[in-house]
């Protein structure tokens, strides 16, 4: 039998696992708008955004969050082979149902990725980041 005192005991550990993830998202966002201010500023040749994405990807393993853990992965590697982001994963539809590549410059496309994981839990935002990880795999490898 669990008694009154074993019961306040786990719920407030559990509070304080929420508030340490709380913490971590916050902190997760805040380099993450520092990220996209420095692309907006400087692009893609903006100075230590490879350094700032594998700081940002250290937050997504915190997070346990394996897609975006992989697309910053692909994306950085990416930035260091390409020293661009022209990768295609933006497409739109005809009215016949054709898909069409969006001709987006380098740092419109990783702006579009960023502002995408600010709220990368979003249903239609993961599906779009899954694109841009297909898309980055199949350039790379």
């Amino acid at each position: 039998m669990i008694t009154f005192a074993q019961r306040v005991d786990k719920l407030v550990a559990r509070s304080i696992e929420n508030i340490k993830l709380l913490m971590k998202l916050a902190a997760a966002n805040t380099k993450l708008e520092g990220i996209i201010k420095n692309v907006e500023k400087d692009g893609v040749k903006a100075k230590n955004l490879v350094e700032d994405l594998k700081e940002l990807r250290a937050y997504a393993l915190q997070e346990q969050d394996p897609l975006v853990t992989k697309v910053l992965r692909l994306t950085y590697e990416y930035l260091l082979e390409n020293k661009s982001f022209d990768v295609q994963a933006q497409y739109e539809e005809d009215e016949e149902e054709q898909e069409y590549p969006i001709e987006i410059e380098d740092n419109e496309n990783l702006l579009y990725l960023l502002n995408l994981l600010m709220n990368a839990d979003h249903k239609i935002n993961r599906e779009e980041i899954k694109d841009y990880r297909t898309a980055l795999k199949l350039e790379l490898y």
